[in-house]
């Protein structure tokens, strides 16, 4: 008898995780490396934020709450999609997991059933298609690249549709690419998926707050809301407030998939953090200027980090629109060799080469689905971007 699941057997481990762990590791040994393979901002969690949780704790609120979470928080939420993305919700229609991966897990385990499809862009986050496997239906790639600015077309997006289709995915701004979607866009999306009525959608918009040069931020129900009643929106508090380890994503969708997600979730986690959700009440309802200050200095890091992988030998970089990730094509250095003596015959290579021979930890694209590329993230500071970025030079100009 087998002993693991044929479920489990279906999905590959997360490269980034892997990538981000194995550096953690090289610098437990004693290397020197600077690991810009995780997407987590370098800044602190809010002071107000952290004062909240503590409050919590000294009230007591440290039981067991809703499994879809305090109505407290769920109010902050609908009062965020009103306010930030003009979306018509109340509480009733906003639910609250242990981070938005969780929200992405219970919406495509609560919906999906074998021989169903899930179209999913590429490049893509490492975990839509690895969540869909593990659901026992298809992931269905849509194609886009370095030409289209990383962005889905309409016409991908109608050739990868099929009468199979439940869901497709969107992420804007984009992990890895940082691409972000203008509402015009996501009209020219959204006028496809009227065509198709059994198709829903599900955004991640977890880094709605990291667009940059005056951009506006748009989610699809924003820009067409007579998808709203088939849309999930997803987001958090982890790259907005700088909460990854607090461990909250909410979302507001459909009350069918809601309540079937709440299933989902009471047999599984249960509840959030009841911690956790009382500082993400401050989050959200307390003082935002400070998401300002942090756009404006993640922005002149995106250009430090694009202009220096630009100078390099052998690079291509497009200027990323949001997020903190920069995705540089390395095309041209695949074929050659590395200084240290490695055949660079895959991105992969690239990446494990740039680790062990000048220790910068970066995670390849073919992991994202596109390969030729890799993925650098520009949530560290200054002085450790502006030393990888030195390394990161002299491997390209080492490579024969």
């Amino acid at each position: 008898m087998q002993l693991l699941s044929d479920a489990l057997m279906r999905v590959k481990p997360s490269a980034t995780v892997g990538i981000s762990q194995l550096a953690r590791q090289m610098a437990q040994a004693g290397h020197d490396v600077i690991a810009l393979s995780a997407g987590e901002p370098d800044f602190d969690t809010p002071e107000h934020v952290r004062a909240a949780a503590v409050a919590a704790i000294g009230a007591g609120k440290t039981r067991y709450t809703n499994v879809d979470g305090i109505v407290e928080l769920k109010r902050a939420v609908a009062a965020k999609f009103r306010r930030d993305n003009g979306l018509d919700v109340t509480e009733e229609d906003c639910f609250v997991s242990s981070g938005g991966k969780q929200i992405i897990f219970n919406a495509l385990m609560a919906t999906l059933n074998p021989g169903d499809e899930v179209v999913v862009p590429v490049p893509y986050w490492v975990s839509y298609p690895e969540i869909v496997r593990l659901a026992g239906a298809e992931p269905v790639f849509a194609q886009a690249s370095q030409e289209t600015g990383f962005k889905l077309t309409p016409e991908a997006l109608e050739a990868a549709i099929t009468e199979r289709t439940k869901w497709v995915m969107l992420n804007t701004p984009s992990n890895p690419s940082g691409a972000a979607y203008s509402a015009d866009e996501l009209k020219g999306l959204a006028a496809v998926l009227m065509r198709h009525p059994h198709v829903h959608i599900l955004t991640d918009d977890i880094y709605e707050v990291l667009v940059y040069d005056g951009r506006e931020f748009a989610t699809i129900a924003q820009a067409e809301p007579r998808l709203g009643h088939r849309t999930l929106t997803m987001n958090g508090v982890s790259k907005s407030h700088a909460m990854t380890g607090w461990r909250i994503g909410y979302c507001t969708g459909p009350r069918e998939i809601l309540k079937a997600m709440t299933k989902l979730q009471g047999q599984s986690t249960t509840n959030p953090c009841s911690i956790s959700q009382w500082a993400a009440v401050e989050a959200l309802n307390g003082p935002q200027g400070f998401l300002a200050d942090w756009r404006e200095v993640f922005q002149e890091r995106r250009d430090m980090v694009v202009a220096r992988l630009r100078a390099c030998q052998g690079l291509e970089c497009l200027v990323p629109e949001g997020a903190f990730y920069a995705f540089p094509s390395c095309k041209a250095l695949i074929g050659k060799t590395s200084a240290g003596g490695r055949a660079l015959a895959t991105d992969e290579d690239v990446v494990m080469a740039l680790l062990e021979e000048n220790g910068v930890a970066l995670v390849h694209g073919s992991a994202f689905g596109l390969p030729g590329h890799f993925r650098i993230s520009y949530a560290a500071s200054d002085a450790e971007l502006i030393a990888a970025m030195d390394r990161i030079a002299a491997f390209c100009a080492g490579v024969e």
